[in-house]
């Protein structure tokens, strides 16, 4: 929430700028103004400069327009001056100024010493309505950009709040996934290899300790180590019928990917592929020169063939959309399916 501009600073400033802005064309006036005053030898002479009088109308002129500033930010803060209100309570702030005007006006030409002359009044008039109008133009300005920015950053926190959300829904979606596949392999290795089940089970616990942390990014050389104990899962069930490539460029190491992308990507081309003795699966991850991740494999489909993508990559495709605005590549050829994320530069 940003701070409100409509405050006492606000107002002491912007009516010591309209105080300037006002004497100095007052100065400019009488500097290069006609002479106003003819004796009767008819010998124009100029009108003295009074430096008092000056000040006190100056003072004058940033009192008043202190006040209707302060006026115009309390009835705005109350949101008294709706649409309605303030038709009413505009002109009413005028006219109270044009009557102090009137008041000041003619105590001013007491003080001086001075005939009374209608200039004086529509001058002071004049004066003051010009400060009327543009203190309560300016107010309504403010007041209007400041609505503007709060609206646009409650927006924007809105839509933080919803990307967060949609993001943890969707990152809650690979643990259960996960997990239902490990158990599922898990149990077919008990039956055929204790040995490998139990080197299964600690190399799992690893991996679950990975999916455990609540980063929403993380570096291409973490993730590395945590698909490696992945791979090495996958290893223990399919034996030499699976295969990994690797071909990492190590000045990719420091960049970010979202957790899990790698392991998505590869359970995707396991899960869509024949692995077996006759026709084993070689998986390539490796990294492309203008900062890219590519994860590939030879078309190797199954008899049953599954519908859609499949969770993973979908899933990842909304993460990517979510997280980043980025669009992951995905190209699918008659011989390879490749899918290329982008790695981040934080």
């Amino acid at each position: 929430m940003i701070k409100s501009p409509l405050n006492y600073k606000t107002a002491a400033l912007l009516s010591l700028g309209i105080c300037l802005l006002i004497n100095i064309l007052f100065i400019i006036m009488f500097l290069y103004g006609k002479d106003s005053v003819v004796p009767p030898d008819g010998e124009r002479i100029r009108p003295n400069f009074n430096l008092h009088i000056t000040f006190i109308y100056a003072l004058f002129n940033f009192i008043t327009a202190f006040t209707i500033y302060m006026v115009n930010f309390y009835l705005l803060n109350k949101k008294y001056l709706s649409k309605r209100n303030w038709l009413i309570i505009v002109p009413a702030v005028i006219i109270v100024t044009v009557i102090i005007s009137l008041l000041f006006s003619y105590l001013s030409i007491s003080i001086e010493d001075r005939p009374f002359h209608a200039r004086v009044y529509w001058g002071a008039l004049f004066r003051d309505l010009f400060i009327a109008t543009v203190v309560t133009l300016s107010s309504q300005l403010l007041y209007v950009s400041h609505k503007q920015q709060q609206t646009l950053i409650e927006n924007e926190t809105l839509l933080v709040e919803n990307i967060r959300s949609r993001f943890q829904a969707l990152k809650s979606q690979v643990d259960p996934h996960f997990l239902f596949n490990s158990l599922n392999t898990l149990n077919s290795l008990i039956a055929i290899d204790k040995d490998k089940a139990q080197e299964y089970v600690q190399q799992l616990s690893n991996v679950f300790r990975y999916t455990l942390q609540t980063k929403e990014k993380i570096t291409l050389e973490e993730e590395l180590k945590f698909n490696y104990s992945y791979c090495h899962l996958m290893q223990i069930r399919y034996g030499d019928n699976l295969k990994f490539v690797y071909d990492i460029d190590e000045k990719f190491y420091a960049y970010s990917i979202i957790p899990l992308t790698i392991q998505a990507l590869v359970e995707n081309a396991i899960k869509h592929n024949v692995v077996s003795n006759k026709q084993p699966l070689t998986i390539k991850i490796i990294t492309k020169s203008d900062g890219l991740l590519s994860v590939s494999n030879r078309i190797q489909p199954k008899k049953e063939l599954e519908r859609g993508e499949g969770i993973g990559l979908v899933n990842l495709r909304e993460r990517y959309k979510l997280m980043y605005k980025s669009e992951i590549e995905v190209n699918n050829t008659e011989e390879e399916f490749e899918v290329v994320v982008p790695l981040l530069i934080d």
